[in-house]
């Protein structure tokens, strides 16, 4: 098998923790590289990815990966996490732009994840290996695919290690990020972010928010399940096992889950992978 990585987010209520406890215990026998814990961004929910990695790193023994955001962290918010992610053992960042949380008026000291990576760099020096985003189908909010490009390099240059994408379903439009940062003289390896698909209407939202765009084919195949619960989950196994086929075919490094805390649809396609 590939490295494969997984993502979690923070619970914030007893069922979310106990969910998350589920989805731990049975995914860490995949023998993930590591597990990554999303930012929560604003005030009290700092704590909750701190929380949260140390959580799965004691009880369940994985590798942890925080994310660090820059919205709404100052540099000393920052510096006393990365001080307090260093003396507790752990050794990969994923580093982020983010999203400026509602209710928000203003960015944290940092307005672009290259300068957050470069932050990273000039307070820990190589401790850390870290991890940024990469973007297939372009950043949402780019102005256009070039400038996306250049800022992804940007981030490269300031010391990111390698990337993780935000998930896709097209893999001709993984290859062609790869082929297009290649000529740029950017070598880091990128993992393909994916999402196994648990429900199809919360997937629809989500990609119409972040600019993931789900093929015409995959929705009507679904839309031919109906309320078909049993026949919905194998093919959402199916199409997105096929999927990391294509791309650990086409030469990509390693496979990076976003369960959303939930085992049963990743496990669902590594098993189709085996």
């Amino acid at each position: 098998m590939p490295s494969i990585s997984f993502e979690f987010f923070p619970p914030k209520t007893d069922e979310q923790r106990a969910q998350l406890d589920r989805a731990a215990q049975q995914l860490k026998g995949l023998e993930p590289e590591y597990a990554s814990v999303t930012f929560g961004a604003g005030g009290s929910t700092l704590s909750y990815t701190g929380d949260t990695v140390a959580h799965l790193h004691r009880e369940h023994g994985l590798t942890v990966a925080p994310h660090l955001s820059c919205m709404g962290g100052t540099r000393a918010e920052i510096s006393a996490l990365l001080d307090g992610y260093r003396a507790a053992g752990y050794r990969r960042l994923v580093a982020l732009r983010g999203d400026l949380p509602s209710g928000m008026a203003s960015h944290g000291d940092f307005r672009y994840a290259a300068e957050l990576v470069q932050f990273i760099r000039e307070h820990t020096g190589d401790h850390f290996h870290i991890e940024v985003a990469a973007y297939p189908e372009t950043h949402p909010q780019a102005e256009d695919a070039l400038s996306d490009l250049r800022h992804f390099k940007a981030k490269v240059d300031a010391g990111a290690n390698g990337a993780i994408t935000q998930y896709f379903f097209n893999p001709d439009a993984y290859f062609r990020f790869v082929d297009d940062i290649r000529r740029l003289g950017v070598e880091v390896p990128v993992v393909p972010g994916i999402m196994p698909i648990s429900n199809f209407s919360q997937l629809k939202r989500f990609s119409d928010m972040c600019g993931a765009e789900i093929p015409r084919w995959i929705a009507k195949r679904m839309q031919a399940h109906g309320d078909d619960v049993e026949a919905v989950r194998q093919l959402s196994a199916e199409v997105v096992a096929g999927l990391c086929r294509r791309l650990l075919e086409g030469g990509a490094p390693g496979l990076h889950f976003y369960t959303l805390n939930r085992s049963r649809p990743t496990r669902a396609v590594l098993e189709l992978l085996h």
